[in-house]
């Protein structure tokens, strides 16, 4: 069993003259029972904002821990608390993740939202407890407001610093009359609190009176993106494994990341897996798909920015959302690449056609990308024209495709969600 000692102390600061770029830092605050036993950790990135108290975008978080820090000396067989978005719900990068390791911290919305947004909801929340993860929101789910989400929530955090000792108890015997769900005792630190909470027969318990979060540093080894991109290749043509394996053999930083990756106890497999072959046989061509694209976010190239990946990624997102309900979905899979790659000759640092020659990809895509014609087309215009504020351009290819200005903006507010938690940087 692992136990926590009250009060005990963070790991110290960085040590001086560590490069940055290349680590991956994330703390971890441990979740105990009333023994004081380690049940689970709840993550928190510091690799950008070590001085901040507020948890990572998942999508970062999970990367980082799967590919580069490893799940094993992060946490071990515990659960593992991550704080999501509500844009990051319905991300693909929750398909690369094991859902019985993982609880998914989910906000409430903003003040102001409307009930029907908020019913809006439930069919993500239902959707990823089908497919086997856990949820937790803080106390507000216990407003009059959010009753329909009760049934969703694994677990119910209590912040102890924002009400009254006193009020505990109502709170308690709310959660418990109308939720199943297991309550946890959150920012406990004092004896007095703890002792409380634990009376009101609560059995889980976070704070600074257990622990302080610590850190767990990890050198990280990234491909180059021209290495990923021949990999998306590869699977864009639906390669044979045998393709795909030679090229893992070839690039050590690439099969390194994946065969790290895919042993994380995070990706849930019962037996190491040491062959590249066998690798992406259980991986699935469309989860080494998702895994490369979310490894070019986190890769640098051709001296271009960290933000020009970034916005590839948002445009590619945004494009994949609004062909969503006009097009099949293995259109939609091909707007995706229309949007990310339309970027390609910055990121590499040679035209677009140079680079294309290099990727093979479907007509409708180089139709696109090269001429801006075809059924990809008003859709690549109406995304530049977000980023640029181009009005005319914006109207003319929103009504050319039957969308409403409240239709594309959600949409790009989605996609610049969804981008910025992807981007480890």
């Amino acid at each position: 069993m692992s136990f926590i000692a009250p009060g005990a102390l963070a790991s110290p600061a960085l040590p001086q003259g560590v490069d940055d770029d290349n680590l991956a830092v994330i703390a971890r605050q441990a979740i105990v029972n009333e023994k004081r036993e380690v049940y689970g950790y709840e993550l928190f990135d510091r690799s950008t904002a070590r001085d901040a108290h507020t948890a990572a975008s998942d999508a970062a978080l999970l990367f980082n821990a799967l590919s580069y820090a490893g799940a094993e000396a992060l946490v071990g067989q515990k659960l593992v608390f991550i704080n999501c978005t509500q844009e990051s719900l319905a991300g693909g990068h929750l398909e690369l993740i094991h859902p019985d390791k993982v609880v998914l911290e989910v906000p409430t919305l903003d003040e102001g939202a409307t009930q029907a947004e908020i019913e809006a909801r439930l069919s993500i929340f239902n959707a990823l407890r089908e497919r086997g993860f856990r949820l937790a929101f803080n106390q507000n789910l216990l407003r009059r407001a959010y009753s329909s989400w009760l049934p969703m929530a694994s677990f119910i955090k209590l912040d102890l610093q924002s009400f009254a000792l006193k009020d505990a108890q109502s709170l308690v015997n709310f959660a418990r009359t109308y939720s199943n769900a297991k309550i946890v005792a959150e920012k406990v630190e004092t004896a007095e609190q703890f002792e409380h909470m634990r009376e009101l027969g609560v059995h889980y318990f976070q704070g600074y009176w257990f622990a302080k979060p610590d850190l767990v540093r990890a050198q990280t080894i990234r491909p180059s993106q021209a290495t990923i991109l021949q990999l998306i290749n590869l699977l864009r043509q639906q390669a044979g494994t045998a393709e795909i394996e030679d090229l893992l053999k070839k690039d050590p930083t690439l099969s390194f990341n994946l065969l790290r990756f895919i042993n994380s106890s995070g990706f849930g497999l019962s037996c190491e897996i040491t062959s590249f072959r066998h690798a992406v046989m259980i991986l699935g061509i469309k989860k080494l798909f998702r895994w490369a694209a979310l490894l070019m976010t986190t890769s640098r190239g051709g001296g271009s920015s960290p933000a020009v990946g970034q916005t590839a990624v948002v445009r590619g997102r945004l494009m994949e959302l609004l062909t969503a309900e006009l097009l099949p979905p293995e259109e939609s899979d091909n707007a995706f690449v229309v949007g990310v790659f339309s970027l390609l000759d910055v990121m590499l640092g040679v035209p677009l056609n140079k680079a294309l020659e290099s990727v093979a990809l479907p007509q409708p895509v180089i139709d696109a990308l090269l001429h801006g014609t075809g059924v990809f087309a008003p859709f690549l215009e109406l995304t530049k024209a977000c980023e640029s504020g181009d009005d005319a351009t914006f109207a003319r290819n929103a009504n050319a495709l039957h969308l409403t200005n409240h239709q594309v903006n959600w949409a790009h507010l989605q996609a610049l969600a969804w981008a910025e938690n992807l981007d480890a940087e």
